[in-house]
């Protein structure tokens, strides 16, 4: 038995939950996966996964194992790229968890050149606004906005969302033009409300001008946990929305969102990819950071000092029963303020 095979094969079977679908990622037949971890099982003297007819499940001495393989595969690649005459592109397969509206507007356009630069990466791309277990769902690293609050886990600062409010000229041509942000609240004005995955409570929007600081909750017609549906609901007329620059931007150009207040202003939100400190930095995750970085500094760089930019860093840690899940967050409106 090749012990690398056999790890990589446990591996693979561990991410896809399928013997059949881990030998056609491996390109080997079914039966040489199923020997490899047999093999594997039959050195450790250990049952790493649970099998049945329908579905395969890591045990907890499976899943202790494959924490410190998945450590040994990423410093297997890293040496081989590290040889003079070996190929110095990263490869392998990475598991990432990115806000809706960030994906669909900024990062999937962008996949191409990604694929172009690195060819043998194999991107799995969860998309949502919700909460994610980066520990139990097995995800390498999220891109996540606000103040990320968890001990558990290590983050890069990538950029900073400068938002505004804005409305349908629909909206306003129905309602009027509210000129102080009060107004969305007090009035028979309404907005878009966004529901914090946490608590499923509709979000308030903190403002400041000239000193002044408010919080607005503001009355809605409806409210929405997506944050590409939450942007039609704004275009479509049916409230004022908060939303940052980048995916405002186009609809302000074509005249399909009007900004409002524009004395007043957000606290920018920092973006940060993050991931568990247990796993290990591996090549392709760095070249993914690095370039998650290069895009982000394009559309909303980060409004600090440089050693914000470059350092993973630890971060602080408000609620213990949080550890290891973080919510999606794909612009400044869209998260729960403490």
């Amino acid at each position: 038995m090749d012990r690398f095979d056999a790890m990589q094969a446990f591996a693979r079977v561990v991410e896809t939950g399928s013997f059949t679908k881990a030998a056609d990622t491996l390109q080997l037949s079914k039966t040489s996966v199923t020997q490899l971890v047999q093999q594997l099982e039959a050195r450790l003297r250990v049952k790493l996964l649970n099998r049945t007819t329908r579905k395969v499940n890591v045990t907890a001495d499976g899943e202790a194992y494959y924490e410190h393989v998945l450590r040994l595969l990423a410093d297997m690649d890293d040496a081989e790229a590290s040889l003079p005459g070996a190929s110095s592109s990263p490869r392998g397969r990475l598991r990432v968890d990115v806000p809706s509206p960030l994906a669909l507007m900024i990062l999937v356009p962008a996949l191409p050149a990604f694929h172009a630069r690195y060819p043998d990466i194999q991107l799995d791309l969860g998309v949502s606004d919700r909460m994610v277990d980066l520990i139990g769902e097995k995800v390498d690293c999220v891109v996540r906005g606000g103040e990320l609050t968890d001990l558990s886990l290590m983050a890069r600062r990538i950029g900073d969302l400068q938002a505004r409010v804005c409305a349908a000229p629909s909206y306003l041509a129905r309602a009027g033009t509210p000129a102080h942000p009060r107004e969305l609240q007090d009035t028979h004005h309404r907005i878009v409300g966004f529901k914090g995955s946490r608590t499923g409570k509709v979000v308030p929007y903190a403002m400041q001008r000239d000193g002044e600081r408010i919080e607005v909750l503001g009355r809605y017609v409806v409210a929405l946990d997506d944050g590409n549906a939450y942007l039609a609901a704004g275009l479509a007329g049916l409230g004022a929305l908060w939303l940052p620059d980048y995916m405002s931007q186009a609809h302000r150009a074509r005249g399909e969102l009007v900004p409002l207040f524009p004395d007043w202003r957000f606290d920018p939100m920092p973006l940060y990819v993050a991931f568990p400190p247990n796993r290990y930095v591996s090549a392709k995750l760095r070249v993914f950071i690095e370039w998650v970085a290069e895009l982000m500094a394009q559309h909303a760089p980060v409004d600090g000092p440089v050693s914000q930019r470059y350092q993973f860093q630890p971060l602080a840690q408000r609620d213990s029963r949080q550890s290891g899940r973080l919510q999606s967050i794909g612009h400044s409106p869209l998260h729960e303020q403490k």
